[in-house]
């Protein structure tokens, strides 16, 4: 549904009147990316997906530049239009970002849990970042598609889900957001660090790092959670970026268990 005013698609899943549970994505920005966990995620609570704003079936119209602070502001105006007073997220990677700083300017977030996030962008993960713009800016948006799996999803995953990425491979394409956009998103995720005095004011956090993270290193996730008091940490061995599509079983567990405590 789009007719909140906001411009932005959402969804919901689960019981009404459960607790409010909401999932952002990382890059690609789509709602979608958490068909994994819906089953799990939504038997006893009220889970709420939305593709974020210049991706999906969302207003694809973005200003000449974006950024997290921005895009926490959708969270909070889609909030708004759908009376939701407070709700517990989960993000991942940018995700996880717009979590932290939506719980951060509206203080109605109850339970927040980043996937594989960061509080500085590490080097191996800017080199990452540079080498995906390489290829979207010199081979194009086909190509670029083609490696996105290699950032995501382990070896031996990819190996043994080929088929299956490739029958996905069209639908990728049809929906990807354009060039300029998944710039200008990259540019935002970038960017983004908070301090470590801002992420002292979080509460409830679970942090979670997939030690065989190919797009960030397990230490740089290990890191976010350092400033935050009480913070939760839990350690995927494997599993990868994409550990809650990997691993659903064990990440919905995890989660749950975080979020009924």
């Amino acid at each position: 549904m789009t007719d909140t005013g906001t411009g932005l698609h959402y969804e919901f899943h689960g019981p009404e009147g459960a607790p409010v549970l909401i999932l952002s994505s990382g890059l690609g920005g789509v709602g979608g990316y958490w068909a994994p966990n819906l089953a799990a995620l939504s038997e006893n609570h009220r889970v709420l997906t939305y593709d974020q704003r210049g991706t999906g079936r969302s207003d694809r119209a973005l200003p000449e530049t974006t950024s997290i602070e921005a895009m926490a502001q959708d969270v909070t105006a889609l909030m708004d239009a759908l009376g939701i007073e407070r709700a517990h997220f989960i993000g991942h990677a940018l995700g996880g970002m717009i979590g932290i700083e939506t719980a951060l300017q509206s203080g109605r977030i109850d339970r927040l849990v980043v996937v594989n996030g960061w509080r500085t962008l590490s080097p191996h993960t800017r080199r990452c970042f540079e080498a995906r713009l390489a290829i979207l800016r010199g081979a194009g948006v086909e190509a670029f598609l083609r490696a996105q799996p290699l950032f995501l999803f382990p070896p031996d995953w990819i190996a043994s889900h080929d088929a299956e990425l490739e029958a996905e491979f069209a639908h990728h394409l049809a929906g990807f957001p354009g060039a300029e956009t998944m710039e200008k998103r990259i540019a935002a995720v970038r960017a983004y660090a908070p301090s470590a005095e801002r992420l002292a004011k979080l509460r409830d956090v679970l942090v979670i790092a997939t030690r065989d993270d190919f797009l960030v290193p397990h230490a740089a996730s290990l890191d976010l959670a350092e400033p935050i008091p009480g913070a939760d940490v839990a350690t995927f061995e494997w599993g990868g970026h994409a550990c809650n599509v990997t691993d659903p079983a064990g990440f919905n567990r995890l989660v749950l268990g975080f979020l009924g405590s």
